[in-house]
C-alpha cells in the first residue's frame, strides 16, 4: 500500500509546487505563506514546497527568495547589472531621508521625537512622507507615554527592496566599517542597536486603531481610505 501511495504523493507535491509557483509569479507583491496555505491542496507542507522551489530556481536567472514569511521571485543578484531601470522610476533619497530611514530600521519602534533626538535636528513631515510613499516605512502603534506618540517601523517592502530576509539581516558595525559606510573618527562607545522584529509590538506599544488612522489622515471618518 505504501508503494501505491508514493506516486499519488509525488503527483500531489508536483501540483502544489506548480500552484505555488504560479501564485508567486502572478503577484506584484511578495506572497505570504498564509495566502499560499489557503490555496494549496490540504495536507501540503508549504515550507517544504517552497524549499523545493528555492532549490529549483537557485541557479536560474531569477531566484525565489523569502522576505520574512513572504515569497517573491527576484533577479539573481549576479545579473542585476544587466537589468535596465527607467531613470524616472525612482529618485534618489535625500541625505535626510536616508538618515531617517536608517534610524527607523535600526531603532524601531521609534517616534518622531526620538528620531529628532538621535539626528539632533528636526525631521520634516515631507521626509517621512517620501519614505511612506515608497512603502518602506509605516505607522506601527502608539507609545504608552504621555501624548501617546505614534511609533514608526519598516515594512516587508523595505526588506524586499534591500534584499533582506528579515530585519535582523541589516549589517552590523563591522560590516558597515568594511563597506566604507562608517568613516572618520568613531566614538569608542559607538554602538549599532540590534534591530527587533518589524511586526511584533513592544511592551510599551498599543496597536493602531481606526480612530488613530483617521487622526493621522490615513482613513476618512467612517472607515474609508483618505484621499
Amino acid at each position: 500500500m505504501a508503494g501505491e501511495r508514493e506516486p499519488v504523493r509525488a503527483a500531489l507535491d508536483l501540483e502544489a509546487e506548480r500552484i505555488a509557483e504560479a501564485l508567486v509569479f502572478a503577484s506584484a507583491e511578495p506572497v505570504s505563506e498564509a495566502f499560499l496555505l489557503e490555496r494549496l491542496p490540504r495536507g501540503v507542507d508549504v515550507r517544504a514546497v517552497m524549499a523545493r522551489l528555492v532549490r529549483l530556481y537557485a541557479g536560474r536567472g531569477v531566484n525565489l527568495v523569502r522576505v520574512e514569511d513572504r515569497w517573491a521571485f527576484r533577479t539573481a543578484a549576479d545579473l542585476s547589472f544587466v537589468i535596465r531601470r527607467d531613470e524616472t522610476e525612482s529618485r534618489k533619497l535625500s541625505r535626510a531621508a536616508l538618515e531617517v530611514l536608517a534610524i527607523i530600521a535600526y531603532h524601531q519602534p521609534v517616534t518622531r521625537a526620538e528620531i529628532e533626538e538621535i539626528r539632533g535636528v528636526q525631521t520634516s513631515r515631507g521626509t517621512l512622507d517620501v519614505l511612506m510613499e515608497a512603502g518602506w516605512v509605516r505607522f506601527r502603534g502608539r507609545r504608552r507615554t504621555p501624548g501617546r506618540p505614534v511609533t514608526l517601523g519598516t515594512t516587508p517592502r523595505f526588506l524586499d527592496h534591500f534584499g533582506l530576509e528579515e530585519i535582523r539581516d541589516l549589517p552590523g558595525l563591522e560590516e558597515l566599517k568594511g563597506a566604507g559606510l562608517l568613516s572618520g573618527r568613531i566614538p569608542p562607545d559607538f554602538r549599532i542597536p540590534v534591530p527587533v522584529s518589524a511586526d511584533d509590538l513592544s511592551e510599551d506599544e498599543d496597536p493602531i486603531t481606526q480612530l488613530d488612522l483617521e487622526e493621522l489622515g490615513l482613513l476618512t471618518p467612517g472607515g474609508g481610505e483618505g484621499e
